[in-house]
């Protein structure tokens, strides 16, 4: 019972996080190429944009694909959910969704931290031509990444038949999965760790940026602190769901919770949550998305 339950619950939440990021990424996209389209010039946040949006687009669809199958296929989920094609993509999406974040919160670091040292006013005014590279260099350090998960041997390409009753072998194998595992998962680090960097960094110079606003005049100082504060919001906001998600991602590569229970659902809905929810912020920080967006949400007349 309560088992179903769970299931029910993880299809209805699945369910709004579905819609709600292909909304949201597709509207990503589309005001971006709109943009590109009006401008004729590719800037570099607009880029960003449609990469983010593209990756989270491909993440949503194959959670779905997965949520789908658990609950009402479980037989084909237990088999065929985690062939080499269907791991491919989860990887490869998950990957590159990750270091496209990455970049969006070091394009908002340079473009945002205040610091004076000589290297990191070289970089900052750098960054937008260096935008392209850098994102091509995430796309191809994430095919990389979700072409060494194929090469790891997980759990379902090998039956209760082919262990047989041996303990032994079975220790061994669970040794092994563990830590091939643990080695494609350790590429997912580096994009974290730049992320935290990157956030740190924030911290630090909106900190001081506030202190300082502190013996400025009172108009200016209202303006430019509730400015920062709300730049402050959105980067913690990512942080939260990047974290998030990539301990639900790691708890979900390891195996380590069965199939079914309450807990599985909860870390499927978690990594859900992160390709809707991380886009919904993106829009609501940026006055340029607000009022079309609404427009889309029919909250407000043309």
């Amino acid at each position: 019972m309560t088992s179903s339950l769970s299931a029910i619950s993880h299809v209805i939440i699945m369910s709004a996080e579905f819609i709600t990021g292909i909304t949201v990424n597709g509207f990503l996209i589309i005001i971006s190429c709109n943009e590109l389209i009006k401008s004729r010039k590719l800037t570099s946040m607009q880029l960003l944009l449609i990469c983010i949006g593209g990756s989270r687009f491909g993440l949503q669809m194959v959670l779905m694909v997965q949520s789908f199958f658990s609950v009402f296929f479980p037989l084909i989920y237990r088999e065929k959910i985690y062939g080499a094609i269907l791991v491919f993509l989860w990887m490869f999406f998950s990957s590159v969704s990750l270091w496209f974040a990455t970049c969006l919160s070091v394009f908002y670091c340079f473009k945002l931290v205040g610091f004076t040292q000589p290297y990191f006013l070289w970089l900052k005014f750098r960054i937008p031509k260096l935008m392209p590279w850098l994102l091509l260099a995430s796309l191809l350090a994430s095919l990389s990444t979700a072409a060494l998960c194929i090469e790891v041997d997980y759990p379902q390409n090998i039956g209760d038949g082919d262990l047989g009753n041996s303990t032994l072998m079975l220790h061994k194998f669970k040794l092994k999965q563990t830590n091939d595992v643990l080695l494609v998962n350790l590429t997912l680090i580096f994009p974290l760790t730049i992320f935290m960097m990157c956030t740190f960094m924030l911290l630090i110079s909106l900190w001081k940026h506030t202190h300082r606003m502190q013996n400025g005049s009172h108009g200016f100082k209202g303006v430019s602190t509730e400015v920062h504060i709300n730049a402050l919001r959105t980067v913690l906001t990512f942080f939260i769901f990047f974290i998030s998600y990539f301990a639900a991602f790691m708890t979900n590569m390891t195996f380590i919770i069965p199939y079914g229970t309450q807990h599985f659902f909860v870390v499927k809905d978690i990594m859900g949550a992160y390709p809707s929810g991380h886009s919904v912020i993106i829009i609501l920080s940026n006055s340029k998305f607000q009022q079309p967006f609404r427009r889309l949400l029919c909250l407000k007349k043309n």
